[in-house]
């Protein structure tokens, strides 16, 4: 891996070599987002980012965000809602100009993960996910700070990236410590000697000096949470099958879906037939679990009808059917279901009661 040094006044122009050859993607700072107060009274940042076009960002507003973007990283990968195939002409959709996407957070490379395996590593791979992932550029950053919902290190998730990115930024004093990890990565950063030198002993001892402070506040936060052991979490999540937090907590689920859809490592979907005059096209749209009619059949039987099932069941797939099939969970601690629940339904919460509840049990 080659390490180099960027200073805070190049971030501009670094993007802009980038963006010369993808459709790019950097944070930018919003007040879009929902701000959800510690409840052990600590004083959090409650700065939001968002992923804007560069093209559509003054050089001014380009930040460095301190952690994860409001929206999920898969969006770019999956889309909302796409075209999967055309009846009449039945030709390849061709994917548009590669994407590159900086602000990406070491939970978000973890949900890629969860993301390939569906996508990729089953009998079919799928075609538009492949081609975007092949063709993508990965920028990702440290985390030097946490926000209320972040519990990544819960699951050993650190707040920085060692793999599956191209690029990786480093905050340090008066710039970024920039990692090129892939070919692609080290090619760019050829052609930008003049604002890429290399990293200085002293430089690298920063960066990792940061990154331990990082953790070392994010756990003794998260400590005041309870979160159980990512190892104990198919044993109790199956254990509590007829707990009654299920029940309980979906007392105040609207059914909006933002969980599903805000949830970096789903990947439920949904395909129907879209009719035009010109036209018949098969589309492609993100679904969720927690949807009325998500596991009804055709003859209108539905093993989820009740909709503390469906909260189960969600909980089972991540916890459960990942753990037993990819031989790790299907959450990578982002918290952006916590953030985007008007119900104020905490997954932090459910887990650490599923766990008390089977400690009782075992007394």
């Amino acid at each position: 891996m080659d390490i180099y040094f960027l200073r805070t006044p190049n971030l501009a122009r670094f993007y802009e070599r980038i963006a010369h050859d993808y459709e790019l993607f950097v944070p930018k700072k919003t007040d879009a987002g929902p701000k959800i107060k510690c409840e052990h009274g600590v004083n959090l940042p409650a700065d939001e980012y968002l992923l804007n076009r560069f093209q559509d960002v003054n050089k001014d507003e380009i930040v460095f965000n301190a952690y994860r973007s409001i929206e999920p990283v898969r969006s770019f990968f999956t889309h909302l809602k796409e075209q999967v195939c055309n009846y009449f002409n039945n030709k390849e959709i061709k994917p548009g100009k590669p994407v590159a996407v900086s602000g990406v957070k070491n939970c978000d490379l973890y949900s890629l993960k969860i993301q390939d395996f569906v996508f990729l590593d089953g009998n079919e791979p799928d075609p538009f996910y492949k081609a975007r992932r092949e063709s993508a550029l990965i920028i990702s950053g440290d985390c030097p700070a946490f926000k209320e919902s972040c519990f990544c290190r819960a699951f050993d998730i650190n707040p920085y990236a060692d793999e599956g990115f191209d690029f990786n930024l480093s905050p340090i004093q008066e710039g970024y410590l920039v990692d090129a990890a892939s070919q692609k990565a080290k090619s760019i950063a050829a052609t930008m000697k003049d604002i890429l030198v290399p990293a200085t002993g002293n430089q690298l001892q920063e960066k990792a000096d940061g990154r331990e402070r990082a953790v070392k506040k994010l756990d003794e936060h998260l400590s005041k949470h309870k979160i159980p052991k990512k190892e104990t979490l198919r044993e109790i999540v199956l254990a509590g099958y007829n707990s009654k937090v299920w029940n309980e907590q979906m007392r105040t689920c609207v059914e909006c879906g933002g969980c599903v859809f805000m949830c970096d490592t789903c990947h439920c979907f949904l395909l129907f037939d879209e009719e035009s005059s010109a036209s018949a096209k098969r589309m492609r749209i993100w679904d969720g679990c927690l949807y009325k009619n998500f596991t009804r059949v055709a003859g209108g039987a539905n093993p989820l009808k009740m909709r503390y099932m469906r909260l189960r069941n969600r909980y089972l797939k991540k916890f459960d059917f990942f753990t037993a099939n990819m031989g790790t969970q299907a959450c990578c601690g982002c918290g952006r279901c916590i953030d985007v629940c008007p119900g104020k339904i905490d997954i932090r919460y459910i887990l650490r009661r599923l766990h008390e509840e089977k400690h009782i049990q075992s007394i």
